[in-house]
């Protein structure tokens, strides 16, 4: 077989490659190697006058390889195997060599060992151009309907948008009610809007929808697959309540005996062991806890099928598993609050609440009707002391990062305090007041000038009780004195964190979370809404704390990206990777347990390793793994790897 015919061609990239390699010595010694029938250099390739450079030399020279001698493949590979294969030419038969990157920025003061590296880096990739094979993309058959996990603001928006797009939408939410802890606000920042005027018509909208399908009380069971072909196992769990029957009558919710802490209320008030999280939830469909009924855990009690007109309660029922197909994921997850009392510096006291109770206080669709009384023995509270960063910016006591919305969040709950109790007082204690978005700085200055709001920059170290008050103890560190003021209630703005469940759920999909638990995206600034797999996106609080407006606006974006994986018939896969000789393995099954993306299993019978090559991300930890050297990764073999080493050590020895 004939060598290939092969081109170099070295960018300067205006100065960051030129300023420290000297290009024209590079194609000097370029030019008479082996098997480099052109070379040429030229200020910027990516441009259109350099791409026509490259389409020149292809045709006139009658080139079957080409090399790339500039910056990070990350940026500009996908640009040159375009070029390349509208020339006609295999686009697996263009590669880029590095010179930025790893070359000249690292040696911008040694011109003559920038230089000298930048060859030996394009001749190593001239060797990998020679033993290419011809490749061609694996076409993938596309699922067009998406899983959405989180039916709270970002699990709703997303689902809103890729269903009016015209597909189908899962959407699973782990408890009865659809809508997060939007649900659980009073009123938003800056505008002060009623957050169940903005809400509820979205929840009502998404069950609505035509293209979305609800699963209320449900949560992923197992997941497998890959993009465009997820399988889903979802269980739903069993509510004893007939959905069917019930008419939503509502005589089953006060005949219960039982009373638990609510979770929608934060534990300020108490539900029954049948219970529907608030009065506008959606679906509208009671739910017995099985934990906390008589009846199910051994006693005689059956008051609500006895008072249920239509015979909806079944205590037979037992969870289902409902299976999916799906082409794409949306994790939207949402978050927790830092426990408060899991600081020492505060109290364990039931006036000493955190900001999501603070809300169900002021709400107008609270038990209190939005008047606002202490926990303890329900009256209104005439000082009142907000403490910002209690678990934030803290790894010693809570986590590092900053969580973003409690500056505002705080600040709207002072407001709204002094105007339900205007003749009280509201101090906050703060480290740095962070209003970075529209109309945030002039809202903090709002609540500072008009309602009086005192802000008091320093730390608290101490709450405690002290007969009928609060005592807490902190210092104001702009006056330089130490503060001592009797609460009657104390409300902390604890850190935002990931949903308990997130990294449980992480492991399912195959996804990463951070040391936290938030899941991680592919690339911070490049690829913000895709994680690592193909085909699983992030949405809302789940990747980060993030107030309404950035909830939304990920959510859109996640859904956008679906929207034009979607737009495509079907789906096609980079070749570039590992393929197993059959006559060579062993059966050892090293590869399947280092396997990241799961691409790889042990047939039962032949006991010989099998690709997913669908799955299959050609990251190359198998092919490193094994140890009878049966895998290998096409167009990187170590035939190809070994050669590159040679050329690479020739230039220094």
């Amino acid at each position: 077989m004939r060598g290939k015919r092969i081109g170099v061609f070295v960018c300067h990239c205006g100065l960051n490659i030129a300023g420290s390699v000297d290009v024209v010595k590079v194609i000097e010694q370029i030019s008479n190697y082996p098997g480099v029938t052109h070379a040429e250099h030229y200020i910027y390739m990516c441009s259109d006058p350099g791409q026509e450079i490259v389409r020149k030399a292809i045709r006139e020279k009658n080139l079957d390889g080409v090399v790339m001698s500039n910056c990070s493949p990350s940026l500009h590979e996908h640009t040159f195997r375009n070029l390349v294969t509208s020339e006609g030419l295999n686009p697996y038969h263009c590669e880029i060599a590095n010179i930025r990157e790893q070359c000249s920025w690292p040696h911008l003061a040694d011109k003559e060992t920038a230089t000298k590296k930048a060859v030996a880096i394009t001749k190593t990739v001239i060797e990998k151009v020679r033993r290419n094979l011809a490749l061609t993309p694996m076409v993938v058959p596309l699922t067009k309907k998406v899983l959405i996990i989180g039916a709270g603001i970002a699990g709703m928006q997303a689902a809103m948008d890729i269903a009016d797009g015209g597909y189908e939408v899962i959407l699973v939410e782990k408890t009865p009610t659809i809508g997060g802890h939007a649900t659980q606000l009073s009123r938003t920042f800056p505008t002060l809007e009623n957050i169940t005027d903005l809400v509820v018509p979205v929840m009502e909208k998404v069950v609505a929808h035509p293209n979305i399908r609800l699963h209320v009380y449900s949560e992923v069971e197992e997941i497998s697959g890959y993009v465009g072909n997820f399988q889903v196992s979802l269980r739903q769990k069993t509510s004893f309540v007939d959905r069917e029957k019930c008419n939503y009558c509502g005589l089953c919710l006060g005949s219960c005996p039982v009373t638990v802490p609510a979770e929608f209320e934060r534990g300020l008030f108490s539900r029954g062991a049948i219970y529907l999280p608030f009065l506008q939830a959606v679906p509208p469909r009671p739910v017995i806890d099985r934990q906390s009924c008589l009846h199910l855990n051994g006693g005689c009690c059956r008051a609500c099928q006895d008072v249920c007109p239509v015979q909806a309660i079944d205590f037979q029922q037992s969870d289902t598993i409902v299976e999916e197909k799906v082409g794409a994921i949306i994790v939207a997850t949402g978050y927790e609050l830092y426990p408060g009392d899991g600081t020492d510096e505060y109290a364990s006291d039931a006036d000493v609440i955190d900001g999501l109770q603070f809300e169900r206080l002021l709400a107008s669709s609270s038990s209190t009707n939005g008047e606002i009384n202490r926990p303890s023995d329900g009256k209104v509270p005439r000082q009142v002391v907000f403490i910002q960063c209690v678990g934030s910016r803290d790894p010693e006591h809570g986590v590092a990062y900053c969580s973003r919305v409690c500056c505002m969040s705080t600040a709207k709950q002072a407001m709204l305090y002094k105007k339900a109790v205007p003749d009280g007082q509201a101090y906050v204690f703060y480290m740095d007041i962070r209003s970075d978005a529209k109309g945030y700085e002039e809202f903090v200055q709002r609540v500072m000038d008009e309602e009086k709001v005192l802000y008091l920059r320093g730390k608290v170290s101490r709450v405690f009780r002290d007969g009928e008050y609060l005592k807490v103890w902190g210092v104001d560190t702009l006056a330089g004195k130490d503060v001592e003021i009797s609460a009657d209630l104390v409300v902390l703005a604890t850190a935002i964190v990931p949903n308990p469940g997130a990294k449980d759920l992480a492991r399912k999909l195959n996804i990463i979370s951070d040391s936290y638990g938030f899941i991680t995206e592919a690339h911070i600034k490049l690829r913000p809404m895709e994680t690592l797999t193909a085909g699983i996106y992030l949405a809302g609080v789940a990747q980060w704390p993030r107030d309404l407006p950035d909830t939304i606006s990920s959510a859109s974006g996640a859904a956008s990206k679906i929207l034009s994986l979607f737009s495509r018939k079907e789906l096609l896969h980079a070749p570039t990777v590992a393929v197993v000789d059959a006559e060579v393995c062993n059966g050892c099954g090293q590869c399947v347990a280092v396997c990241a993306y799961k691409a790889i299993e042990l047939d039962a019978r032949s006991k010989v390793a099998l690709v997913n090559e669908a799955v299959c991300e050609g990251c190359g930890a198998c092919a490193v793994t094994c140890p009878s050297k049966a895998v290998q990764h096409k167009n990187w073999t170590p035939g190809q790897l070994f050669e590159i080493i040679n050329v690479a050590i020739d230039e220094y020895v």
